[in-house]
């Protein structure tokens, strides 16, 4: 699973190289899971540095 999440974190960024992809022989239902909770993560980073910020501001 890890290498998914790698894969999808490099995919996110747009850095993986082709030999990497080669090399990494993943199965499209790990890179849909990997990538959903990148996805997730990402959107309660983002939750949270928003509220944090607000409530920085006194609002």
């Amino acid at each position: 699973m890890m290498a998914a999440i790698r894969a999808v974190l490099a995919a996110f960024f747009g850095v993986r190289g082709r030999n990497d992809a080669e090399r990494n022989k993943l199965k499209p239902g790990q890179i849909i899971a990997a990538g959903l909770i990148c996805a997730l993560v990402l959107v309660a980073l983002v939750l949270l540095l928003v509220r944090t910020l607000v409530a920085s501001q006194g609002g």
